[in-house]
């Protein structure tokens, strides 16, 4: 299906959007701000034009993310084995979220969002120094095992429903786990991203051809060419910012984030 606004015009600031959002995701997430929006204004009005816009712009964002991960697969070198069992959790959160975008109405989460994004910007700014206390050279503990894998399911439930601002709270709840320094932390974001989302592509694409909700799949594919551009960009970018510079750009796009989604929130 094709959009409801038409026209190069919406296009091309749909294709801005999304060169941003790939841009923004690779370094610390939060890009669905930037579509969101502009999707809900030029898909056609309709009782399921949010759904369609949430589905689009997952679906459109998703290359980009995969772009990032394998970009950054270097900095994740030296990685603790069971950092892997991440995986897990990310793959059932994302599952579980994306499912309650079809059973739950989004306001539901709408009053916490901005409290979520804070909370784990507060955490990701006060990381360096509370990481010491969390970091274990040994070997992991089944606790501490536990405690990742169910700390990285609420996470991805949260990424999968909605979205917005899970880079900022993977990177402070990695931190908070000693895995490294803000590129490792990075490097793993994207790639435990890619799975949340990868899932929550799957649902909606499958959802899609059995009539649950609509696609705009030439808006999709816009999307996917500008959000890979912008993420190829970024991820090289990123790689040859200094650590404290990187840890600076990501901790101000989670306070900004935070700040959005109050106004919106004031704002209603």
């Amino acid at each position: 299906m094709s959009g409801g606004t038409e026209g190069w015009a919406a296009y091309a600031l749909l294709a801005v959007a999304s060169l941003a959002a790939g841009a923004v995701n690779a370094i610390a997430g939060g890009g669905t701000i930037l579509t969101f929006p502009v999707l809900g204004a030029i898909l056609p009005p309709g009782p399921g034009r949010m759904v369609m816009a949430n589905a689009t712009s997952t679906i459109g964002l998703w290359p980009a993310s995969l772009t990032a991960a394998l970009s950054s697969r270097t900095s994740r070198q030296g990685l603790p084995s069971w950092s892997r069992w991440l995986v897990v959790p990310s793959f059932v959160g994302g599952a579980m979220g994306t499912l309650l975008v079809l059973c739950l109405p989004p306001v539901w989460f709408d009053r916490l969002v901005p409290w979520l994004i804070l909370s784990a910007a507060v955490l990701f700014a006060l990381q360096p120094r509370v990481a010491g206390l969390a970091h274990d050279e040994g070997p992991a503990t089944p606790a501490r095992i536990a405690t990742a894998c169910v700390l990285q399911l609420l996470v991805g439930i949260y990424g999968g429903y909605f979205g917005a601002g899970i880079g900022i709270l993977m990177i402070a709840m990695l931190g908070l786990l000693g895995l490294g320094d803000i590129h490792r932390l990075n490097a793993v974001k994207n790639s435990l991203a890619t799975v949340v989302n990868g899932i929550a592509t799957a649902v909606f694409v499958i959802g899609s051809f059995t009539g649950t909700h609509e696609v705009s799949w030439t808006h999709a594919g816009v999307m996917m060419a500008a959000g890979i551009t912008g993420s190829l960009g970024a991820t090289t970018v990123a790689k040859k910012l200094s650590p404290v510079v990187l840890r600076r750009i990501v901790a101000i796009i989670g306070f900004s984030l935070a700040g959005y989604y109050f106004w919106r929130q004031w704002q209603a």
